[in-house]
């Protein structure tokens, strides 16, 4: 999306992105933890320092939760109301997309949402899923160690657990709560309009980045106050106790005043997110989406992912294609509310971000096979398929991204695509 992009949602185009994709084969390099490899990271923690990045910040949420949002298509339609009658494979790819049923969940997993963002829920976290679709803490200091060594200086790299509340009202409050983590954290980084943040979020956290982008924007934005307005409302109507609207208040104010991290910019990567909410160049400064993408097409259209019923329901236990939850957790698909309060202000949200409910605009919108969001740089990576792992090791393609061999790939492709030296 471009400049005052006002909360629209992402367009699902199939035409080629040109220059703003490439195609990669994932390497590991250096051994983690090898001389070369710490040589390498301190290298990238020089180009991170020399563009005065102070900070990076990890972003993730439950991977165990319903990753393809399936509560929204069955309450909509699905095989509950007939709409795949005569549609070959239906049947058989929504079994697969219900946390029921596609083996990536358990009845006895100890976490449970809401998640909230503090020590005791990320050594849970840690615990339970380890490394897949999870930045666990020893990650992120491994991370920060690496990237000092070579600076000279340190460059802060911070956790921070989102709710996982996957549907409107729940991403929206997540961007909220991000915003007001974010102003927490960069207090203490002595930022200035100079300085940059860097944001990696994994998953469905990216979509909440794409709403702080619409919050953050410089130029105008009448989607904005609604915004704003709509959750004012839920919160008055659903009150809790760590949260107010007078801080509500208080950070509108400070958007509008564009004071927020003192005028910091902040830098997005996002790694295998779908395709959902547009994106407000104007309210962030660099843009780079990784995909786990596997080219199985026989068109010569690769920047495209594949749909074709009933072969996608025997491919994806092999990710034969690659990250099945970034290519058909789109427009259409969510968790449900846990509230009536919560479901009128997901339903007034959904007015304003999502042009495509119902289970046949879902199909529809996976069906165009869109890889690569409407703005930014998008890298399509073959990371190489984990066949003999099971669907909660591998998360259909989807855990791939944290894990830490994967991590010099990360950091080396972050720094040229962002902070490469001119000339």
């Amino acid at each position: 999306m471009p400049h005052e992009n006002n909360f629209q949602h992402a367009n699902y185009s199939k035409s080629d992105p040109g220059t703003r994709v490439g195609y990669r084969t994932f390497q590991p390099g250096a051994a983690l933890d090898s001389p070369a490899w710490v040589q390498a990271m301190g290298d990238v923690g020089q180009q991170l320092a020399k563009s005065r990045v102070k900070g990076m910040l990890f972003l993730n949420g439950l991977p165990y939760m319903d990753l393809f949002g399936a509560a929204r298509l069955d309450e909509v339609g699905g095989l509950k109301r007939g709409y795949s009658r005569g549609i070959s494979g239906i049947e058989s790819l929504l079994a697969l997309l219900r946390p029921a049923t596609n083996g990536i969940g358990l009845p006895d997993d100890p976490i449970h949402l809401p998640l909230k963002n503090n020590e005791q829920t990320q050594q849970g976290l840690d615990a339970l899923a380890q490394e897949v679709g999870n930045f666990t803490s020893s990650y992120v200091w491994k991370f920060e160690q690496a990237l000092s060594q070579g600076s000279g200086q340190k460059i802060s790299c911070g956790r921070y657990v989102w709710s996982s509340m996957n549907h409107h009202v729940g991403r929206v409050e997540a961007a909220i709560d991000l915003l007001l983590y974010l102003q927490k954290w960069g207090s203490g980084l002595a930022l200035t309009k100079e300085d940059r943040l860097l944001i990696v979020g994994h998953g469905h956290a990216g979509q909440v980045l794409a709403l702080l982008s619409n919050i953050l924007t410089r130029g105008e934005s009448e989607g904005r106050g609604r915004v704003f307005e709509i959750l004012a409302k839920y919160w008055q109507a659903y009150p809790s106790v760590d949260r107010s609207t007078e801080q509500l208040e208080h950070l509108y104010r400070l958007v509008m005043d564009q004071t927020v991290l003192e005028g910091a910019t902040v830098d997005v990567v996002t790694l295998g997110t779908p395709v959902r909410y547009g994106w407000d160049t104007d309210g962030v400064g660099h843009l780079l989406h990784f995909v786990n993408h596997r080219v199985i097409r026989t068109d010569g259209k690769r920047w495209l992912a594949k749909m074709e019923l009933p072969q996608i329901a025997w491919e994806m236990p092999y990710q034969t294609g690659g990250d099945y939850v970034q290519q058909l957790a789109v427009a259409g698909t969510d968790a449900l509310p846990n509230s009536p309060e919560a479901e009128q202000a997901n339903v007034d949200f959904r007015e304003i971000f999502e042009p495509y409910d119902g289970f046949e605009r879902w199909l529809e919108c996976t069906r165009r096979t869109t890889r690569c969001a409407n703005d930014g740089q998008c890298v399509l990576v073959e990371y190489g398929v984990q066949a003999e792992e099971s669907p909660r090791q591998h998360l259909f393609g989807h855990a791939c991204y944290t894990q830490s061999p994967a991590m010099l790939f990360l950091a080396t492709e972050i720094a040229q695509a962002f902070y490469a030296p001119v000339g």
